[in-house]
């Protein structure tokens, strides 16, 4: 199926764009989207359904595994297999056989937190961040996971974390306070020590909530906005490049994947919204795609 939808530049030219649904399970909260290269599929999760989503775009095939518990997010590792971020922590899945085998606990003293985002750094470690899961104590945290050991970054705690995401150097962590409306962008060092943060961009309330980024291989800022109905782009200076209106309101996070890296995929969420809403957004929930001009980068296997 293919929706042809209203789409406006940063000059607020207004253009078609094609819009694809590629997947309708309709999610609850569909989060995640991360293109693995090697296996030329969109990984994806349903947090709320603990479920682990991939969708080969070429064949239309889809398949579908259940976690034992929230899951924020899977990544592909060095191994075959997929790290994922389970609401206890760091876990390894294996799609041959569907088992979950513990890696390493995070927050254990924190047990209404959750994890929530994540992106791999191209030597292999994994950013990510945590939330409160009834969305209201400032607790949320931002983590690097070096194949060894937890570190928490020195970034100050928020309600609800998400993106995180590097820029193509390596040098720059974009990272979200979605309750805030702000995404913060962090100096790394070469050892992926926080040395300094600021803000780089705040959203229009009438805009929505910021929600998951990424990056481009020009160092563009992909951004999901929950309540917003679109997907925003940004330039490295915090400028508005394109937003692309999506047919579902609680956009949640945008991946560039297929064979040229091209393709920006998008998932969205059900959650929130009331029966009326549900009523006038039947698509709620599904995943989306559209072409891009500026390829993303391969996704670095996890350690």
């Amino acid at each position: 199926m293919v929706q042809t939808l209203r789409q406006r530049s940063s000059t607020g030219e207004a253009h078609l764009s094609e819009v694809r649904k590629v997947w309708d399970g309709k999610a609850v909260l569909g989060e995640g989207p991360v293109w693995d290269v090697e296996r030329a599929v969109l990984w994806f999760v349903d947090i709320k359904q603990h479920e682990v989503h991939r969708l080969d775009p070429l064949s239309g095939e889809t398949r579908q595994w259940p976690a034992p518990e929230q899951i924020g997010w899977v990544l592909p590792s060095r191994d075959g297999k997929l790290v994922a971020g389970l609401q206890s922590g760091l876990a390894s899945f294996d799609p041959a056989n569907g088992e979950f085998a513990p890696i390493a606990a995070v927050e254990p003293d924190l047990p209404t937190n959750r994890l929530n985002d994540s992106t791999t750094a191209r030597d292999g470690s994994i950013w990510f961040g945590t939330m409160d899961d009834g969305q209201t104590n400032a607790c949320g945290r931002f983590y690097r996971w070096d194949g060894k050991q937890v570190s928490a970054a020195a970034i100050d705690p928020v309600t609800i974390t998400n993106g995180p995401a590097l820029s193509p150097d390596q040098s720059t962590l974009y990272h979200v306070d979605t309750v805030g409306r702000t995404i913060h962008a962090s100096q790394l060092d070469a050892s992926g020590r926080v040395l300094s943060t600021r803000n780089f961009a705040t959203i229009d309330p009438e805009d929505g909530n910021p929600d998951g980024c990424s990056t481009d291989s020009a160092g563009n800022i992909w951004l999901g906005l929950w309540g917003g109905w679109r997907a925003r782009l940004y330039s490295p200076d915090g400028d508005i490049i394109r937003d692309v209106r999506l047919p579902a309101s609680n956009v949640t996070k945008v991946a560039l994947g297929g064979s040229n890296l091209t393709t920006a995929f998008v998932t969205t969420a059900r959650a929130g919204l009331t029966d009326q809403e549900l009523g006038e957004q039947p698509d709620a929930g599904c995943v989306f795609s559209f072409e891009v001009d500026i390829p993303g980068l391969p996704t670095p296997v996890a350690t």
